[in-house]
């Protein structure tokens, strides 16, 4: 189980150390970008330092973003579940990233596999089928791993495969994959999985799906998410 971030024995205030870890983590930025950031801003740190913050910090702050989460649950999370994998490339060799989201984008489990066959998509779909319990709908493509997965489930009338339907999930790959050429790429597969976990959370934070809501409603709840997140820890 995760310890709640405490902030204990560091100099630098909990405020600085809350954006440094969100402009990191939330913007396509680098280390030295967000050291730089923080440098206009009167901030004089180096970006190991923002590094350091990161890897201590990170996964607390997405632990924590999770925790009040579950407080509000989500049921419609069932409803409906895109899934979808992607390629990276982790110290030059390939892996594959698995990701799911549900009918609004909002990311519920991604996890890193050395391969991309039947095993490691019961393994995605297990752990998926454990933490949200069943999905009414299924969404995938027509890769076969899917289709063998969810037969040894007994969720195989659950799949739905079409050209379009899982443009959900394309389109949420888009803000990781943004990130991840920031980064230059990842060298170790656990550095990966610990990014995408902490990545997921923070991302579903700030997702307010602005396109859908009227500028009013998009400024509340974007000023909503900021102020959960600067009081993340404060307890």
């Amino acid at each position: 189980m995760t310890r709640p971030a405490s902030f204990k024995y560091f100099k630098t205030s909990p405020e600085v150390i809350r954006l440094a870890v969100m402009l990191y983590i939330r913007f396509p930025l680098s280390l030295r970008n967000v050291e730089d950031l923080l440098h206009e801003r009167g901030i004089d740190v180096s970006h190991e330092t923002v590094r350091y913050w990161w890897n201590r910090f990170g996964p607390m702050f997405a632990a924590e973003i999770r925790r009040k989460r579950v407080q509000q649950p989500r049921s419609f999370s069932k409803w409906k579940w895109h899934v979808d994998e992607v390629f990276l490339k982790v110290n030059g060799k390939r892996h594959y990233l698995w990701r799911a989201v549900d009918h609004e984008g909002e990311v519920l489990e991604a996890i890193v596999t050395k391969r991309r066959n039947k095993q490691a998509a019961l393994k995605f779909l297990k752990k998926l089928m454990q933490r949200y319990s069943k999905a009414e709908t299924v969404v995938t493509d027509r890769f076969a791993s899917y289709r063998a997965a969810l037969r040894e489930l007994g969720a195989l009338k659950k799949q739905q495969t079409g050209r379009w339907l899982n443009n959900r999930v394309e389109n949420s790959h888009l803000p990781f994959r943004r990130r991840e050429r920031a980064m230059q790429r990842f060298r170790r597969m656990r550095s990966l999985q610990k990014f995408a976990s902490v990545h997921s959370s923070v991302y579903n934070h700030f997702n307010q799906e602005r396109s859908l809501t009227s500028r009013y409603t998009f400024k509340l709840t974007r000023s909503a998410a900021l102020a959960e997140w600067r009081e993340i820890g404060a307890g």
